[in-house]
């Protein structure tokens, strides 16, 4: 075979395997421009409900139980925040599980809509809910703004969150149905035991799913600490609560 023609043969391999190649990696790794806008969009008006399970210790914490309610969060208004932000008002109400005690105004708490980011503010405590890009993997600190380290910190069992996205973009069913494209933010999943693995724990679980063009539509959150039986506790105790969000229904 002469040169020219072996140099075309070669040519066309190397033409063949590049575009080979680039048609496995489009399918391995997408291309994804979804932004925090496109799961969790901010309307004055839309609103989301919600069956709402309150997890409470009781019987100085030998016990628990779980109050249901239907819980609907509402974009109130649009507001500026104490940066002059675009932010927006939602106010939550609470009624019985069947909806006809009626609605009672329980919260209210701000949204921020950035260009990279959606910032929440909810019992004075800030969050980062989401940034830009959405995509598997993608990790912040999400608490970064929330005392949790000084001498009066509230909650210091918030510290250190790594939240990262996973399931990007992929079906999630709720109580609503299945929802087509949703992003899974796994906020914090730890337990933490003393030495003899039985004296002490403490469990910490924080997950909240998005669905694209929707907002939030699934949220557990999980904070116990458990004492072993002892002197003053003979049955043993845990204190902390939990908090589950299903949705039921959106406009």
């Amino acid at each position: 075979m002469n040169s020219p023609m072996r140099s075309r043969i070669c040519s066309l391999f190397t033409l063949v395997f590049l575009i080979l190649f680039a048609g496995s990696c489009n399918k391995s790794n997408p291309l994804i421009t979804d932004t925090p806008a496109d799961y969790y969009p901010m309307h004055v008006g839309n609103y989301i409900i919600y069956r709402m399970d309150s997890l409470k210790y009781i019987n100085v914490g030998s016990e628990d139980t779980i109050i249901s309610y239907l819980a609907k969060e509402v974009v109130d208004d649009s507001i500026t925040d104490n940066l002059g932000r675009l932010s927006y008002r939602v106010i939550r109400y609470l009624s019985d599980t069947t909806g006809a005690s009626g609605w009672t105004p329980s919260i209210a708490y701000m949204v921020t809509p950035l260009p990279g980011s959606v910032e929440v503010v909810e019992n004075n405590l800030r969050y980062i809910k989401m940034v830009t890009p959405v995509q598997d993997n993608i990790s912040w600190l999400g608490n970064v703004y929330i005392d949790t380290k000084s001498d009066t910190a509230l909650v210091p069992y918030m510290n250190g969150w790594n939240y990262t996205y996973s399931n990007t973009g992929m079906p999630y069913d709720v109580l609503y149905g299945t929802v087509p494209q949703a992003v899974i933010v796994n906020e914090a999943n730890s337990i933490t035991n003393s030495e003899d693995s039985i004296s002490y724990s403490q469990t910490v679980f924080s997950e909240e799913v998005y669905g694209k063009n929707i907002g939030l539509i699934y949220k557990r959150f999980l904070y116990n600490v458990y004492q072993a039986p002892n002197v003053d506790f003979p049955a043993g105790a845990t204190i902390g609560y939990g908090i589950t969000f299903n949705m039921v229904s959106h406009n």
